[in-house]
């Protein structure tokens, strides 16, 4: 709408001085000739709004004049929660609300702690995306959001590893972790009144083949935390995919490199390793995952590790090795 397009020109200006109509136009996504037609349009509302000419001129405020037409719209207010993850909130379909609030915000603080909340945004910034791996796509997390928030049914269509299952259901929360949306959600039908909290599942957004908000709503579970779910699950996970010790010997290197590849589980083997032995090496107790996965993760180490038991793992990791070897001496 023009009239948030012109509030949000005028904050921009009161909040970061003088500014080309280039560099308005690119803030407001709009063309340099729909910024000339907005700058006439507050200044013929009674703006003091001046263009300086020249290489360094620009469109101004004049000096001490602030708006105190800051009040936050509803989808503002809810996107302040991800102020430090911008990108999160262009995800949920928040990115030009919580644009304009924190403008709002700017304006609204006097003079020498807008300044301290510009300086912090510039030196400080928050990634939540995993070193090497992408944001999954999710094309349906919008849609998922909505039905949060209005606490909507949701049929859906899941993809698992063993097929794709339908459900419907009942929409909590959504958790962003390491670049990656989860759902936390409980099956529809179940009862508003007490704490079901139990029922609760996760579900990745990236695997909702489809996606349809049904008419009824439903009533949140007593007493349900979003953050405290989470907390569970994540702890239930660590402990199902950590379920076994493997018994290595490694070189130096490698015992360096566990924390890196391994995480706690890694860190915690170099902290309780024992040697070195005659060869330099060191004996290490590492929690990893169920073995067809452990084996992978054991080759990424290379030569300078030796899984010595159980006996089933290290099977298995000479079998996978000498079916490389195979390979390459082919």
């Amino acid at each position: 709408m023009r009239a948030d397009r012109l509030l949000t020109l005028l904050l921009l200006l009161q909040n970061r001085g003088r500014m080309t109509a280039g560099e308005l136009a690119a803030e407001l996504e709009v063309s340099v000739r729909t910024v000339y037609r907005d700058v006439e349009a507050l200044s013929a509302a009674g703006v003091p709004v001046y263009a300086d000419r020249g290489p360094a001129g620009g469109y101004r405020l004049t000096e001490g004049y602030r708006t105190r037409l800051t009040g936050l719209t509803d989808g503002e207010a809810q996107s302040l929660v991800l102020a430090g993850l911008p990108g999160a909130a262009a995800e949920l379909g928040l990115g030009a609300q919580l644009a304009a609030a924190q403008l709002k915000l700017d304006a609204a603080l006097p003079a020498g702690l807008g300044e301290q909340a510009r300086r912090t945004r510039e030196r400080f910034h928050l990634d939540a995306t995993a070193w090497f791996r992408d944001a999954d796509p999710v094309p349906l997390l919008t849609t998922v959001a909505a039905a949060v928030w209005g606490s909507r049914v949701l049929r859906v269509r899941y993809r698992r590893w063993r097929g794709e299952v339908e459900r419907e259901l009942q929409p909590l929360g959504l958790v962003l972790k390491a670049g990656i949306w989860y759902l936390a959600a409980r099956p529809a039908g179940a009862d508003g009144a007490g704490d079901e909290s139990s029922s609760v599942r996760t579900y990745r957004v990236s695997r909702l083949v489809e996606c349809l908000p049904l008419p009824e709503t439903f009533e949140r579970p007593a007493g349900f935390d979003l953050a405290a779910h989470w907390r569970a699950t994540t702890e239930r996970m660590t402990e199902w995919s950590r379920s076994q010790l493997a018994e290595l010997l490694v070189d130096a290197t490698v015992l360096a490199l566990l924390p890196a590849r391994f995480g706690t589980a890694g860190q915690e083997a170099v902290e309780g390793a024992r040697g070195p032995d005659g060869r330099g090496r060191f004996a290490v107790r590492l929690a990893v995952e169920a073995v067809p996965v452990a084996v992978g993760d054991l080759l990424r180490l290379g030569p300078g590790a030796e899984v010595t038991g159980p006996p089933e793992l290290r099977a298995a990791v000479a079998s996978a090795a000498g079916e490389l070897a195979a390979v390459y001496r082919g």
